[in-house]
């Protein structure tokens, strides 16, 4: 059944690709941005800023179901930043009617070391319900998708470096997952009774350390990447050396540092009862990033 859906972070990397899916399934979409005017994605623009509670109530009035996707990690402050934010959205949902809330989460087991970044994420998990609308969680580890951080980390990373210089945390093991299935998954819970008010962990295939992601991508692109072990570089040398090499910023990079010493592994495969279906593989999904890329880059 047709729905009235609010995407916010509608022009990003993971909301840009929803909101053209959900617009393919028969939704009414509305895309939140702060610049509607400059909007040109899928759905109809609509002005909003979770940063700022009076914005929210006319772009939800009427919505039946609120994708959230909006995180910072740029702001040595995006912890309090991003509970702000929960709240005022959890509020003006509340306000409005809503349904339901989907939420795109972060794996790992809260066993009191999540870093901070994995931390805010269980919080605005909590926040976005505190008013009352039930909230539909789904916990995925890297997104392999052309503009994707954590993915243009590693295929930066790649491109840049005949040889790395590898810290302890590219041993973790995590489980990647391929941005067609994340959207497959966040499209899929929409209407389904038994996904409203449940936490679901999603993934790929395959269980990877990121020294293996970033292996096999560089194979993908025909090359190799040697590596030399330094176990005693720490995370502010690390993360300096990612903002060094990528175009990634030192704040961002340091948060995403911080959080690859957490093993993400999904444990809960309860979202295939929900949403059926093979994912796809690594390789797969770094050829898939790849060619998106190249099209990006021959579109005017």
């Amino acid at each position: 059944m047709s729905k009235t859906v609010l995407v916010t972070g509608a022009s990003g990397f993971v909301g840009s690709h929803l909101a053209t899916a959900l617009v393919d399934e028969g939704h009414d979409v509305r895309a939140m941005t702060r610049k509607p005017d400059a909007y040109t994605g899928a759905g109809h623009p609509v002005a909003g800023d979770v940063n700022d509670a009076d914005s929210l109530g006319p772009a939800l009035q009427g919505v039946d179901v609120a994708y959230y996707l909006v995180h910072g990690l740029a702001s040595k402050d995006f912890e309090k930043i991003d509970a702000a934010a929960a709240r005022n959205f959890a509020a003006a949902a509340a306000a409005a009617g809503v349904e339901r809330i989907v939420y795109l989460g972060g794996l790992g087991v809260d066993d009191g070391n999540l870093s901070a970044h994995l931390r805010s994420r269980r919080q605005v998990e909590q926040l976005l319900g505190a008013a009352g609308v039930p909230v539909t969680v789904l916990r995925a580890a890297v997104v392999v998708g052309h503009g994707g951080i954590s993915w243009e980390i590693t295929r930066q990373l790649v491109e840049h470096l005949p040889l790395m210089i590898t810290p302890k945390w590219v041993k973790t093991r995590t489980q990647p997952i391929a941005l067609p299935d994340v959207i497959r998954y966040l499209v899929g819970v929409l209407d389904h009774p038994d996904a409203k008010g449940r936490v679901f962990e999603i993934g790929g295939p395959e269980v990877l350390r990121y020294i293996d992601m970033l292996t096999r991508a560089a194979s993908e692109e025909g090359k190799r990447m040697p590596n030399l072990s330094v176990p005693l570089l720490t995370p502010r040398l690390s993360s300096g050396w990612l903002a060094l090499v990528t175009d990634v910023d030192f704040a961002t990079a340091r948060n995403l540092v911080d959080s690859m010493t957490n093993e993400v592994v999904v444990r809960d495969h309860s979202i295939q009862d929900i949403v059926p279906g093979e994912t796809i593989g690594y390789d797969e999904a770094v050829r898939l990033a790849l060619e998106a890329r190249r099209q990006a880059e021959r579109t005017p």
